[in-house]
């Protein structure tokens, strides 16, 4: 049998703080905890199961009557703020069983270029870090620190993996700030091969005009135009990201055949379980025959052998096709890269 790797999209980012929130702690509230809770449950929703949950006080009030029972640690942050760890498995089932949707702590890493236009012929790209600037440089610095700031504010909400350009000299010399503001979207895209991200939003604002910046978002082959301020625009990709990748608890189980050749090692095949036993949407799965390298499994899935072929490439495996005309087109072939 012979395998034919097929192209993929960069691996996945594991969001590790998607079930803690940083939330304002009013000491003089009647119950000032418990108020943190509230506030801090709603924060977490929002970046599991979406706007339309967290943004609907009865549903949420009915689905979790009582935080602080979801509640695994807590400590006092900075300023009267209140950090909160919530018990993320305990969270995910309840909103399964409600039918409501979940999406899992590994998502797709978004890259941004943005150009802004500050006016008087000010122009820059916001970079990841603030470069070295003169004395009468510092005023550019920090308007462009408020500005990666604030998006990179929103996206930690939405719990969205997100990052900007080195700006360093390779980037410089395949991206100038006209590429951006003019539309040459093909350069960008080039020079963003070497961050391995699976997204790409490209921004051009005006801060000063009052106008909505003009927005195009790469994803999985397909452009979208997009139109607003830096953190509507964000909060618009969290959306579409999540729409392609949370599952909802009434989406019917499938059961899928699987096979997943290159597992050569005790190491791999641990690795490989651990990726199946990560994966939101997997109900369950059962190892059917091991021949050689190659280990078969049967899993039930939400969503089918889509969702699960999606999970997997962004799990990190290489999605495969068999040339063996007795393997049936049904069943899933993916390969383990050590």
């Amino acid at each position: 049998m012979t395998l034919v790797l097929l192209s993929i999209p960069a691996f996945a980012v594991e969001v590790p703080t998607l079930y803690t929130a940083e939330v304002p702690l009013d000491r003089e509230a009647e119950d000032p905890r418990a108020d943190a809770y509230d506030a801090a449950l709603k924060e977490i929703l929002l970046r599991v199961s979406g706007s339309d949950l967290a943004f609907n006080e009865a549903v949420v009030e009915e689905l979790f009557p009582r935080p602080a029972s979801y509640v695994m640690q807590f400590r006092s942050g900075a300023e009267d703020t209140l950090w909160v760890t919530f018990d993320g498995q305990a969270i995910e089932q309840t909103l399964r069983n409600a039918g409501q949707t979940v999406w899992g702590a590994e998502r797709p890493l978004t890259l941004v270029w943005l150009a802004v236009d500050w006016g008087q012929g000010e122009r820059e790209i916001v970079a990841a870090d603030d470069p070295e600037r003169t004395q009468q440089q510092s005023r550019s610095i920090d308007r462009n620190r408020l500005v990666r700031e604030r998006v990179l504010d929103i996206a930690e909400r939405r719990g969205l993996p997100l990052v900007f350009p080195l700006l360093d000299t390779t980037d410089l010399q395949m991206v100038t700030y006209t590429d951006i503001w003019g539309g040459f979207d093909e350069m960008i895209l080039n020079a963003s091969e070497r961050y391995d991200a699976n997204s790409i939003l490209i921004g051009r604002i005006r801060p000063s005009s009052g106008q909505s910046g003009r927005w195009t978002y790469y994803f999985s082959g397909v452009e979208s135009s997009l139109t607003g301020t830096p953190e509507g625009v964000v909060g618009q990709v969290a959306d579409l990201l999540a729409s392609e990748f949370a599952v909802g608890g009434d989406t019917p189980v499938e059961t899928v055949a699987l096979n997943i050749s290159g597992i050569v090692s005790f190491d791999a095949y641990g690795s490989v379980h651990d990726l199946l036993d990560d994966a939101a949407l997997i109900e369950r799965f059962t190892v059917t025959e091991v021949v050689g390298d190659r280990v078969s499994y049967r899993v039930d899935v939400h969503g089918g052998a889509d969702r699960l072929s999606r999970a997997l490439r962004f799990g990190g495996l290489v999605e495969t096709v068999s040339d063996d005309p007795l393997q049936p087109v049904s069943v899933l072939e993916f390969f383990y890269e050590d």
